[in-house]
């Protein structure tokens, strides 16, 4: 029979949750600016690099804390490796647009995508889960989706990296939603599945004469080789602090990243932020306002 927890263990705990989901999503916001490290290599093979390292330090840290266990149980079943391939295959462009996008001085449509994230993740419920629109949710998502639609014409164009950013995200936050395996493990297992394509296309850059092990420049093979650290260390923090703090808190953080890319995107790297794409940006903010307050609300009802 398990000891009830004190008020000082809770808050304790919670204190570690806050700290770790913090670390996690201060990270994800610098992601910008540890791949402006690798812009002069092709997105394609920074993603490759990325796999192939990402499974040396996901799989060590697995290793050190015993829970190899967990991967050998989803490798047994068929049902958790179709799922996680569905997911693997999600992530994968996610990495490979969030790259590019950065590559091409594009950090703020990123951001944007980012921001459209969540309410994406709403529109994936309703028509995946079946679930139930309240009516600041349903107010946000109308308030986001005008926003698309007046980019796109006032722009010329249908901001294509931001929904590419937001619908791949969302579909793997709901396919990872609806697979039995934790986090870790998950993304080891993902990675173990795009390793054959990732190696392979190593090989292949190399057959077409081009550098793609980057060993004429020390410094930025070293960058990629730490892109497995970067992946598996803020996934590691943001295991635990799942673990530690409410659903409702771990919703608010996710603002943080698109936050920093924003911020360093303006005023670090000088993109320009015209009207019609700051109209966007107010829009997507209000709406996500809305979403907020009603995502308050409810958590306090449920309380």
């Amino acid at each position: 029979m398990s000891q009830p927890v004190s008020e000082a263990e809770a808050q304790a705990e919670f204190r570690q949750g806050l700290f770790f989901g913090l670390s996690a999503y201060v990270m994800w916001g610098f992601f910008p600016a540890y791949y402006k490290l690798t812009d002069s290599v092709p997105a394609d093979i920074v993603v490759s690099h990325r796999i192939v390292w990402s499974i040396l330090f996901v799989g060590l840290f697995l290793y050190l804390r015993g829970r190899w266990q967990e991967v050998s149980e989803a490798l047994g079943q068929p049902a958790i490796l179709v799922r996680l391939m569905a997911s693997a295959t999600f992530i994968g462009v996610n990495w490979l647009v969030f790259v590019w996008a950065i590559e091409q001085e594009r950090v703020l449509d990123v951001s944007l995508g980012y921001f459209i994230n969540p309410l994406v993740s709403i529109l994936v419920g309703l028509v995946v889960l079946h679930e139930r629109l309240s009516m600041g949710q349903g107010f946000a998502v109308a308030i986001a989706a005008l926003a698309v639609l007046i980019q796109a014409i006032l722009a010329g164009g249908v901001p294509w990296v931001s929904l590419i950013l937001a619908f791949s995200f969302a579909g793997y936050g709901y396919v990872r939603k609806v697979t039995p395996i934790k986090a870790t493990p998950g993304m080891f297992v993902e990675t173990l599945l795009l390793f054959p394509l990732a190696a392979a296309y190593l090989l292949y850059s190399l057959g077409t004469g081009a550098d793609a092990f980057v060993l004429g420049d020390i410094p930025v093979l070293i960058a990629l080789i730490g892109t497995g650290i970067v992946t598996a260390l803020p996934l590691t923090l943001f295991s635990a602090a799942a673990r530690r703090l409410p659903l409702f808190m771990l919703g608010l953080m996710q603002y943080l990243a698109p936050s920093l890319h924003f911020l360093m995107a303006v005023y670090v790297w000088n993109e320009p932020l015209d009207q019609t794409k700051l109209l966007a940006f107010a829009m997507i903010w209000t709406a996500l306002a809305v979403f907020t307050l009603d995502s308050w609300k409810r958590y306090r009802r449920a309380r």
